[in-house]
């Protein structure tokens, strides 16, 4: 299974048909080549090996993101309370 996390676009590259995202603040360059939507700076997009695959609706990326920040640190305070125990 494949888990797109939710990337803001940063920058724009049109001589390069390519965009920065911003994936939990790591920023990456990746083509839009796949996109038929008009993107803009501030948009979210879903990415699968360096292609940017759809533009998807804010509110839905936020609470997406929301979402992943809290799987992170439930994994990250077991990992220290294992780590305590040992």
């Amino acid at each position: 299974m494949c888990l797109s996390v939710p990337s803001e676009v940063v920058a724009l590259h049109d001589d390069e048909q390519a965009i920065t995202v911003d994936t939990l603040g790591v920023r990456r360059k990746v083509s839009r080549h796949l996109l038929s939507d008009e993107i803009q700076i501030g948009d979210y997009v879903l990415i699968h090996i360096g292609f940017a695959m759809n533009k998807i609706d804010k509110e839905d990326a936020l609470e997406s993101l929301k979402l992943y920040k809290e799987i992170v640190e439930k994994l990250e305070a077991e990992n220290h309370a294992q780590s305590s125990h040992q």
